[in-house]
């Protein structure tokens, strides 16, 4: 047998090329950022998007394509990994988590298997030795890298990240830069027109609504002319017939009510797959079809695995929905939302081909909670300000409402921008109640780490990746941690929550302090009970303990936690307590010197330390709000 391997090989080195043994298809991704699927190819009559139109009647069209996560890391946490960014532990944008080493990302392994692999340019992963992984990954990542490095009739797997409809194109750059780099690149007439633009649902019709939706049109032309040549550049190479191209974005539209939250407006996204004639027995429908099976993001990686003949690893948690190795289709996606730059928040959510299931662990918070980024765009400030002044109705309200409810339960299909929730209504009670088992048992399966704070997490882990500890006996009582979390915007059950504070697990006793704060009036009865949790031996503790006083009234003690714990050297520590000033109002004044100084801080490190400018953004936000109600 080893003189046959041996003579089999010489026989590919003597013919030119030893990667001609067996035919294998080369890939292609090319992805858009922060995308809604408005291309005219689903239907969308006011788009331009003529070259993704072509490659749509070229293409299968997926109808039920979701995103892990609202926003670009965890999403790209798990593209990569073909894990949950929940059970990897870094759900959290910028958190920078370690995996455990023998996880590698899919290119690693179709890199192994002969592929050459380039990723042209975005990585993004929320890792900690980020660098060490991307060199184990990709043959080329850089804004250079390309098929055309591989060596002589090497398959390839190439990714081009295209930055054109990213939020900061789309929604926060101030006008006269996307002018300049964005709007340029159209000629007047390929310009969208702001009184012709369709609105959803959600947004009040105004000017300002208008020229932003016609803005974010205008950045979805000019990624088409991108993804455009991309493709003649495939053709061009004499390599079309011999790759199978994927498109698709990596969450909903960067604009408000659209990324970041867990509605189809931050998880819905385009998925066009390209098979050429000799790889069409691989695909599921001839081209011009559309597909209507859920697709979530952790089943890619099983997938181009699957199609390049390689091995899929065991941890991944996906199923391959392409090819030989394709699985059963899945009965639910699942997403979910934890913390965004400085926005702490949890919240899960559970679809199937109908029905959407959103559970919100803190009710207490607004679905548009103050953000040092996206506040930079003037169309969500006008949102917030008209919100605030009372002049919204339907959609747009219940985006910029202070709360939000519990639980959210919507009819899709009736109701396509998820505006009527349905879990008040008795004929919805057993779908409710079937979408809310799924997600509690999902949650359980793949120990769903985001319900533990970040400061928490590492001290659980210590020295080995939250993965590992999460599944190491004692380490994690995820079904004592998720019974705690679900009593959250329950205020019948706050006598439960009450008696949860003696719990020996820091996580149980997190989520009884937020229920309590959640509760509002009807936690009054526990202040003694939060009051000895400002002594509490886990920090993430205190932190709530001091919010969910000072939120009831003037609380000295309290303030002087948040000071103590806004000093902190670990910036998850310092951003938590920041984070819960801001929210304060001027309620946070009397430690105004320790804000100004932590923000020093901050500054100073910003550029070194990766939450230092999440830190900056709300203790400058605290410090506004200090000045506004000074006047």
């Amino acid at each position: 047998m080893i003189l046959r391997l041996l003579l089999l090989a010489l026989l590919g080195v003597l013919g030119g090329n030893s990667f001609a043994a067996a035919p294998r298809p080369n890939l292609l991704w090319i992805t858009a950022e922060d995308m809604s699927p408005n291309l005219g190819g689903y239907g969308d009559k006011f788009a331009r998007s003529p070259n993704l139109d072509v490659f749509a009647r070229q293409a299968v069209r997926y109808t039920r394509a979701f995103a892990t996560a609202p926003v670009c890391a965890p999403s790209r946490a798990c593209l990569i990994t073909g894990l949950y960014a929940t059970s990897l532990g870094n759900p959290h944008l910028r958190c920078e988590m370690t995996i455990p080493a023998e996880f590698k990302g899919y290119a690693a392994h179709l890199r192994g298997a002969g592929w050459f692999t380039s990723n042209n340019v975005k990585t993004d992963y929320n890792l900690r030795d980020e660098a060490a992984f991307i060199r184990a990954a990709w043959n080329q990542s850089s804004a250079q890298a390309h098929w055309r490095g591989r060596a002589a009739g090497q398959p390839f797997f190439a990714v081009f990240n295209l930055m054109e409809t990213h939020q900061s194109r789309t929604s926060v750059w101030p006008w006269e830069q996307f002018e300049k780099e964005i709007a340029a690149q159209l000629s007047p007439g390929e310009r969208a027109e702001p009184k012709a633009v369709p609105l959803p649902p959600f947004y009040p019709d105004t000017p300002l609504a208008r020229r932003a939706m016609a803005r974010y049109y205008d950045c979805i032309a000019v990624m088409d002319q991108k993804a455009g040549r991309i493709l003649r550049e495939l053709e061009a190479d004499g390599l079309a017939d011999d790759t199978i191209v994927f498109f698709y974005s990596d969450h909903g539209m960067g604009m408000p009510r659209g990324k970041r939250v867990l509605h189809d407006s931050g998880l819905h996204v385009p998925l066009l797959i390209r098979f050429p004639k000799k790889w069409q027995h691989l695909a599921p429908a001839p081209p011009g079809e559309t597909v209507d099976r859920l697709v979530s993001f952790v089943d890619f990686a099983p997938t181009v695995l699957g199609l390049a003949g390689v091995p899929v690893p065991k941890p991944m948690q996906g199923v391959a929905f392409l090819g030989a190795a394709a699985g059963r289709p899945r009965e639910f996606v699942v997403g979910a939302r934890d913390r965004v730059d400085e926005v702490i928040d949890t919240a899960r959510s559970v679809r199937d081909e109908r029905w959407l299931y959103i559970r919100n662990y803190r009710p207490h918070l607004s679905w548009a909670p103050p953000e040092g980024y996206s506040d930079q765009s003037d169309f969500r400030r006008e949102l917030l300000q008209m919100g605030r002044a009372g002049k919204l109705t339907g959609g747009a309200a219940q985006y910029t409402s202070t709360t939000r409810p519990a639980e959210e339960l919507f009819d899709t299909a009736a109701d396509p921008h998820q505006l009527r929730n349905l879990t008040g209504e008795s004929a919805h009670r057993a779908t409710l109640e079937r979408m809310r088992a799924r997600l509690h048992q999902w949650q359980m399966e793949t120990r769903d780490l985001g319900l533990v704070p970040e400061a928490d997490m590492l001290a659980r882990a210590g020295g080995e990746s939250p993965y590992e500890m999460a599944r190491r006996p004692g380490k994690y009582p995820v079904e004592r941690v998720l019974a705690a979390a679900e009593c959250v915007g329950r205020r019948e059950a706050v006598p439960q929550m009450r008696e949860a504070l003696k719990d020996a697990d820091a996580g149980v006793r997190y989520w009884s302090v937020v229920g309590l704060r959640a509760a509002g009036d009807e936690a009054i009865s526990a202040k003694s009970e939060l009051e000895q949790a400002l002594k509490d031996g886990a920090v993430t503790v205190r932190i709530e303990a001091a919010g969910a006083l000072l939120e009831r009234g003037e609380h000295p003690a309290a303030l002087q936690r948040l000071a103590t714990e806004l000093r902190s050297a670990d910036g998850n520590v310092a951003l938590h307590a920041a984070r819960t000033l801001e929210l304060l109002g001027a309620r946070a004044r009397p430690i105004l010197p320790a804000m100004r100084e932590r923000l020093a801080i901050a500054q100073a490190a910003e550029g070194k330390e990766t939450l230092a400018m999440f830190i900056r953004f709300a203790l400058e936000a605290a410090l506004r709000n200090l000045e506004t109600a000074a006047r």
